[in-house]
């Protein structure tokens, strides 16, 4: 039992409230000034008396190692250089003379379990929860008084259920039989990880066979419940995985699906795209660094227009020369994509960039213990939503998706009634150029951008259009979220490696079965 605690308890058991104090200027002095434990007992007095904002304040600027004490007063300095009193919060002038405070490990957890110990009944929820979670990272029987009496004093429903699990943890291996049996039934209704540690912990060492059985009871609760966790976190990761791969495919089903180019530069148009949103970043971090957390609103347009302009001229040089000769347009794609992979190596070298989440995108909303849904992977679901809603409308609904539709089913007949057959192609290879821009947007939201970014996706995206049906955007959507809960499923049974072979020998089989693919093509487009 550190000093820090047994000061603590000492006065938290003899009082029946909390009392406020400020704090003094001799608590100040004595906290930052003499050995460790003299240090360590003003620290626990201080805290045990309640302390206030201003002990708080004091205790996190010692850890930020902010103190600097001179003979008359002790003295936080503050980021902008200027200083206050750190028992009055009065503005003071920094003496040259003024001594650093130095703190060492063992004073370091003192700071640390007194701030967490403050912070159990701070106004701010968010405090209290920080306060929580650094005191279950060590909880210890000293602890339980400073728990108690917290969870009486807790309002907030979530906050209450953690902190009994907190007293439970202790009571779990208490000598008297009912508080274990009491904490017992309590840990079996958690959902943690650690819980289920602590009951394991217990069983090895009860020998109560009551007891015995209620704790086996509710490891196998436990378990049942994380075992939920992880079947639902192969299910959300699955469909996130079809989601980038239905970002990847959507522009190859225009260029492939609709027109026949086997475009082997798709992998590369996806790059572009994605070094779009690189450059975006950068211009936002250096000329608008205020706004940097909307950078990717500019990134997503930027990047569909980057890849749509070079999948236009790639049209208009190359492939306008190949129409129904795939072969040949496999070829000449294939050596377009090693022309664009080493201009991206000589522009930005041949590591890869970084590209940075803004912050509305980094961290997660957390449904479990071990269930943790990212928020960039969300959005990405979100964002493939929206695109693939875009890509229906315009195919199905608009007079460029008309004339789209005609030019691929019957070319001639669609030159017949005056329709510009060449500069429809242009604006079809640029629109999958485009799509295939804004999954680079995406994808670098959730890995690394380099030269070689494309190839992980060219062949998966040929499978899902080849699986889907050429020319289904339907059957490209069933097949890319198919195919990412296929792929996540086997992964945990089988390993990374051996599920992508066995995906491939069902695809291989399913279209030897059915050559056209989940959805065919009906009546005249056939």
């Amino acid at each position: 039992m550190t000093p820090l605690f047994r000061g603590l308890l000492a006065l938290l058991m003899a009082l029946a409230g909390w009392s406020a104090q400020a704090l003094t200027p001799q608590q100040a002095r004595a906290i930052a000034e003499g050995d460790n434990d003299a240090r360590a007992q003003a620290l626990a007095e201080a805290v045990a008396q309640g302390g206030d904002a201003a002990l708080a304040t004091y205790v996190q600027a010692m850890l930020d190692d902010a103190v600097r004490v001179t003979p008359e007063r002790v003295l936080i300095v503050r980021k902008d250089g200027s200083a206050v009193d750190a028992a009055t919060g009065a503005a003071a002038t920094l003496p040259d003379d003024a001594q650093d405070v130095t703190n060492n490990n063992r004073m370091r957890r003192e700071l640390q379990a007194a701030l967490a110990a403050l912070n159990l009944f701070s106004p701010e929820r968010a405090a209290r929860a920080a306060a929580i979670k650094a005191l279950a990272d060590e909880m210890e029987e000293f602890k339980l008084p400073l728990v108690e009496k917290a969870l009486a004093a807790e309002t907030d429903a979530k906050l209450k259920e953690r902190l009994g699990l907190l007293r439970a943890a202790v009571l779990v291996a208490s000598p008297q039989r009912e508080q274990r049996l009491e904490a017992a039934r309590l840990l079996s209704t958690s959902g943690e990880p650690s819980a289920r540690a602590l009951l394991l912990q217990r069983l090895e060492a009860e020998t109560d066979p009551e007891l015995r059985t209620v704790i086996a009871a509710g490891i196998q609760q436990i378990e049942s419940r994380l075992a939920w966790g992880e079947r639902a976190g192969v299910l959300v990761t699955g469909f996130s995985l079809g989601s980038i791969l239905l970002l990847a495919a959507l522009g190859l089903a225009i260029t492939y699906g609709l027109m026949g180019v086997i475009n082997m530069a798709h992998g590369e148009l996806i790059m572009i795209g994605a070094y779009a949103t690189y450059l975006v970043q950068n211009a936002f971090r250096a000329w608008l660094p205020n706004l940097f957390d909307y950078y990717v609103l500019l990134a997503i347009p930027a990047s569909f227009l980057a890849a749509a302009a070079v999948g236009a001229v790639l049209e208009r040089t190359v492939i306008r020369w190949l129409y129904g000769r795939p072969l040949e347009t496999l070829l000449a794609t294939w050596g377009i994509s090693l022309v664009l992979m080493q201009s991206v190596r000589s522009l930005f070298g041949a590591q890869n960039v970084p590209v940075e989440n803004p912050a509305w995108l980094s961290g997660g909303l957390e449904l479990a213990s071990n269930l943790t849904l990212p928020y960039n992977r969300l959005a990405i679901i979100v964002f493939a939503g929206l695109v693939l809603a875009g890509v229906a409308l315009l195919i199905s609904k608009t007079r460029l998706g008309l004339f789209v539709r005609g030019v691929t089913q019957n070319r001639r007949m669609a030159a017949c009634v005056g329709i510009h057959t060449a500069r429809i192609d242009t604006w079809a290879f640029a629109l999958g150029a485009g799509l295939a821009g804004l999954a680079g947007c995406a994808l670098s939201q959730v890995g690394n951008v380099g030269p070689d970014l494309g190839q992980s996706y060219i062949v998966d995206s040929f499978m899902v259009v080849v699986l889907g049906g050429v020319g289904q955007l339907a059957g490209t959507v069933w097949a890319a979220l198919g195919l990412g809960l296929l792929n996540k499923l086997l992964e945990g049974w089988a390993g990374a490696v051996l599920a992508k072979i066995m995906v491939l020998v069902f695809i291989v089989v399913f279209i030897q079965k059915r050559p056209q693919g989940l959805f065919a093509l009906k009546g005249r487009e056939a």
